[in-house]
């Protein structure tokens, strides 16, 4: 885990400053403690980040003045922290999506500058098995441009669920909380699937696979949004949507651990065959958890049961 921001002193509303981090974290083990292993190259927050055999991909994100271009793979091997910078995105990206199918890295929506003030609808690729990895472009999603979507991926496809677009309202941008899903076939191009339940934006990605779908965990689903005061928001959606690609089919399957409000995009990482979220716990401070997998995994998720690690 590393980078993200929060209001480590006092919540936005009272006056509360944002934070950028640059701190990298590990977990050794399901039952051990996150240790500060290093740093990243500088303070980076709401990018996007995709595990492979290799290591960790990160890719752009923001930080208080800018978004950013940049590419590196973080390895942690024997105790030691590495960075390895990669080839650069064509344009600053943040609050974007992106999965890993095969060997090929997939990236999806964000926006190219602070503020929220415009969305992307671009499809970026990179295949990591080249001798020279190199991005190149995509066909677009043929859905709205959006922000802080969700993405998903399985051995051939690369899906996209959710976000916000972006439109004018009494005289500001304001988000349009989307429902629609696709996936993309490089051999085929996209295909609209079925809408989400409800909408569902800044929600862990990529989504895990379980059982036969793809899980959206939490996530905001805008029912509260511009609530006043703010100090009354409930927190965001803690309902877990399950996705069966092979019956083109939603339902409602548990709750999330948490309903706090999460960090943008927060990363889903696959350990020891759980998956481990991170997200802000109360009083803006940083908390995980843990899916049991295994025989005990199916009543663990229908009864919302996860541990803290």
């Amino acid at each position: 885990m590393a980078g993200g921001a929060n209001f480590p002193d006092k919540m936005p509303w009272e006056g509360g400053k944002k934070v950028w981090h640059d701190a990298v974290y590990a977990l050794r083990g399901p039952n051990r403690r996150w240790e500060v292993v290093g740093t990243l190259p500088h303070p980076l927050a709401y990018g996007v980040s995709v595990t492979t055999p290799l290591g960790v991909i990160c890719m752009g994100g923001s930080d208080a003045e800018r978004h950013y271009r940049e590419v590196f793979r973080l390895q942690f091997n024997k105790g030691e922290l590495s960075v390895q910078p990669l080839p650069n995105l064509p344009l600053p990206l943040a609050n974007a999506a992106g999965a890993l199918v095969g060997s090929t890295i997939y990236l999806a929506g964000g926006a190219d500058q602070p503020g929220e003030q415009s969305a992307l609808n671009q499809c970026l690729a990179m295949d990591l098995a080249m001798k020279h990895p190199a991005w190149s472009t995509a066909p677009p999603c043929p859905g709205p441009a959006r922000i802080l979507p969700v993405a998903a991926a399985d051995k051939t496809d690369f899906y996209l669920f959710g976000g916000a677009a972006l439109q004018p309202t009494n005289g500001r941008m304001a988000r349009v909380y989307l429902r629609d899903a696709w996936r993309y076939r490089p051999k085929r191009g996209w295909q609209r699937l079925a809408d989400l339940p409800q909408p569902c934006a800044a929600g862990p990605t990529p989504a895990p696979y379980w059982d036969g779908s793809f899980l959206l965990l939490g996530g905001d689903d805008g029912l509260h949004g511009g609530l006043q005061p703010p100090q009354l928001h409930p927190g965001f959606s803690k309902t877990i949507l399950a996705y069966d690609a092979s019956a083109n089919q939603w339902r409602a399957r548990g709750a999330a651990p948490a309903a706090r409000r999460p960090r943008r995009a927060s990363p889903r990482r696959p350990f020891s065959g759980n998956t481990v979220l991170s997200f802000p716990a109360a009083k803006c401070g940083r908390a995980s958890a843990r899916r049991r997998s295994g025989p005990s995994a199916p009543a663990a998720l229908r009864e919302g049961l996860w541990t803290t690690c």
